[in-house]
């Protein structure tokens, strides 16, 4: 069973996605294609039987987002970092940005069913309120720390698990009405909070040299700093940071440096009627100009746009 896919233009199963890059292997990374006015979150249901029928059978790929996915009927496997994982009914399993998703040596039955929620982490307020460089041991996050990524619900919650799923689709397909985007960030969160329940109790402990770079890029991303200036201050080459943080959170260093900068340049934003000068100097940015280019290229509209939509929800 294949997790999620894309077609040729990096959308399948529902999710918004585009190709980011290449890695060196010859991985593709797709990133999530946020569109304006909705939140960061796409749910679908499918059967194991068709995922992936678009790709080839070699496709290797891995995502800039989150998913996480219910297996509500069926059995099979799938392989996360070349390591072969066992899919069985009741499981949910957490997909972190830059696990490797392949579909090679995939084993199922026919008629197998799953849910799959893919989402970025500021989908949800609790987690919107803090730094992207604190999700990755935020509680509401736990199944998907080091050495958790998977759980099992209870045959007696698996009811529950499904309506849920049912009711996220169903305030995603319909997300202009009222309420709907608290109703969507409010059944994340309870998705999220049933999925950590699921966690081991102690998960794996932060790796101190990740932890270290996270400080140092949250104490200086409003200025212009480099990935050079990071590794610079905390004495290691760029090259060896880029590396340690790959192999632990999927990006290398300066994606997390652009990534922290690219949420206060939301958050201000909507929160801000600020002119996108003054955004751009308060985030480490070089002017108007270069935030238009950069936002642009991450998501895909103008920043202006964004705001727009953005205030324009019921």
């Amino acid at each position: 069973m294949g997790i999620v896919g894309h077609s040729s233009d990096g959308a399948s199963l529902g999710f918004p996605s585009r190709l980011r890059t290449v890695r060196l292997d010859g991985t593709p990374v797709y990133r999530y294609q946020q569109r304006p006015g909705l939140p960061p979150v796409s749910v679908t249901r499918f059967d194991t039987g068709t995922a992936h029928a678009d790709l080839p059978p070699d496709h290797r790929h891995a995502h800039d987002f989150l998913v996480l996915v219910y297996i509500e009927d069926g059995v099979g496997s799938v392989v996360i970092d070349g390591a072969e994982r066992p899919l069985r009914a009741g499981e949910v399993h957490a997909l972190s940005p830059g696990q490797v998703i392949g579909v090679t040596s995939i084993t199922e039955l026919a008629g197998s069913r799953a849910w799959a929620v893919a989402f970025t982490p500021d989908a949800v307020p609790a987690l919107a309120s803090v730094s992207p460089l604190a999700w990755t041991h935020h509680p509401l996050l736990a199944l998907f720390a080091p050495g958790a990524g998977q759980g099992r619900v209870p045959e007696t919650d698996r009811a529950t698990w499904s309506a849920l799923l049912a009711d996220l689709a169903g305030e995603l397909a319909d997300p202009g009405r009222l309420g709907a985007r608290e109703a969507i960030a409010a059944t994340l969160t309870r998705l999220l909070v049933a999925a950590a329940r699921l966690a081991p109790a102690a998960p794996a402990p932060p790796e101190p040299l990740v932890e270290q770079v996270f400080a140092e890029i949250e104490a200086t991303f409003r200025e212009p700093v480099s990935a050079a200036d990071v590794a610079r201050a905390l004495g290691y080459t760029p090259g060896h940071l880029t590396t340690v943080l790959r192999r632990r959170t999927g990006r290398p260093l300066l994606e997390w440096i652009t990534e922290r900068r690219m949420i206060e340049v939301r958050r201000m934003l909507r929160e801000t009627d600020l002119p996108l000068d003054a955004v751009a100097a308060r985030t480490g940015l070089r002017d108007a100009t270069y935030l238009v280019r950069r936002f642009r290229n991450r998501y895909g509209v103008t920043p202006q746009r964004w705001r727009r939509a953005e205030r324009a929800w019921p």
